[in-house]
């Protein structure tokens, strides 16, 4: 994972209280929320993270397809922050 993506993972797992996860287990292109997520997060975790993206980098996710899109996996996050800065 590049400087953006881990510095993105530590910041989701704080944002939802994900303490007890092992960062070094996840992968730039697993995927963020859902049942197949080894963060085991939700859309209300896809809120939050939207909302603290937001706050730290400035970037807005305005539609939900959009957001969908973005928060598919650190790796889709990290690019849409840069492309969008």
């Amino acid at each position: 994972m590049d400087p953006l993506q881990q510095e993105l993972l530590q910041l989701i797992c704080a944002t939802c209280n994900l303490n007890d996860v092992d960062l070094n287990q996840i992968g730039p292109d697993d995927p963020l929320i859902g049942p197949e997520s080894p963060l085991g997060t939700d859309s209300l975790d896809a809120l939050e993270i939207a909302v603290t993206v937001q706050k730290e980098y400035g970037v807005r996710m305005d539609a939900e397809n959009t957001s969908r899109s973005v928060l598919q996996s650190v790796a889709t996050l990290a690019d849409y922050i840069r492309k969008n800065r």
